[in-house]
């Protein structure tokens, strides 16, 4: 079992950046490689990106590619999603979650989900 927490959301106007935090407990953090969704309001939730399990590897949607970064910090339990040049279209729920497996850009593919963060972009 994994729990995770998401924080670091928030409002900001557009052009600028947040940086999400998602913290992880029970199992070992590094036998799990680690995603990032985010759903908006009556819509699906659609993978952003993801990591692997020692960090070395990362993917990214092409609407976010170039604009955020994943890390890991496997000491900390912890994963990261740096969101700079947001724009309104960005606004949404974050969530993390974490994959015991190795299809990581497929919500199907993960086992355990954070609680979401919310992240408003105004104009």
């Amino acid at each position: 079992q994994v729990q995770l927490v998401e924080s670091g959301g928030g409002l900001v106007q557009a052009g600028g950046s947040l940086r999400l935090s998602c913290a992880a407990s029970g199992r070992t953090f590094t036998s799990y490689a680690m995603g990032w969704y985010r759903q908006a309001p009556g819509k699906e939730r659609e993978f952003v990106g993801c990591i692997t399990r020692s960090g070395g590897i990362t993917y990214y949607a092409d609407s976010v590619k170039g604009r955020f970064t994943i890390s890991r910090d496997n000491a900390k339990n912890t994963v990261y999603l740096q969101m700079n040049r947001l724009k309104p279209e960005d606004t949404a729920v974050y969530y993390c979650a974490a994959t015991a497996g190795v299809v990581l850009t497929s919500k199907s593919g993960y086992n355990y989900w954070g609680q979401g963060t919310q992240v408003t972009v105004s104009s």
